[in-house]
C-alpha cells in the first residue's frame, strides 16, 4: 500500500514564494516519476513540472524560469518551489507518483493543497 500526504500550500500575495512537498510511504520498489499538477476553477488539470528516476525534468512553460521540481531521494519525496508566483498560478496542486512495488507497478494522485495568489 502506498500513500501521499501533501503539504505546503497557502495563501501568497503575487511575487512571493511558496515550497510544496509531497512525500510517498510504502514498500516501493522504485519510483520512476514524481509529479505536480494544478486545476484552476473551470479549467481542466495539467501538468506543471515533472521528475524522472534519471533526474530529467519538465515544465510547463508557464512556469519555466519560476518553479523548480527537486527530489530528495532518501525520503521519496517531490518538492516544487515555486517564486515570482502570479494570480494565474492559483489553484489546486497535486501531487502525482509512477513506480514500482514489489507485486506491481503503481500510479497515485495526492490529496490536493490549495493554492491562492493574490494581485
Amino acid at each position: 500500500q502506498v500513500q501521499l500526504v501533501e503539504s505546503g500550500g497557502g495563501l501568497v500575495q503575487a511575487g512571493g514564494s511558496l515550497r510544496l512537498s509531497c512525500t510517498a510511504s510504502g514498500i516501493i520498489i522504485r519510483i520512476n516519476t514524481m509529479s505536480w499538477h494544478r486545476q484552476a476553477p473551470g479549467k481542466q488539470r495539467e501538468l506543471v513540472a515533472a521528475l524522472t528516476f534519471g533526474g530529467s525534468t519538465n515544465y510547463a512553460d508557464s512556469v519555466k524560469g519560476r518553479f523548480t521540481i527537486s527530489r530528495d531521494n532518501g525520503k521519496n519525496t517531490v518538492n516544487l518551489q515555486m517564486d515570482s508566483l502570479k494570480p494565474e498560478d492559483t489553484g489546486v496542486y497535486y501531487c502525482n507518483v509512477e513506480g514500482v512495488l514489489p507485486e506491481r507497478n503503481f500510479g497515485l494522485w495526492g490529496q490536493g493543497t490549495q493554492v491562492t495568489v493574490s494581485s
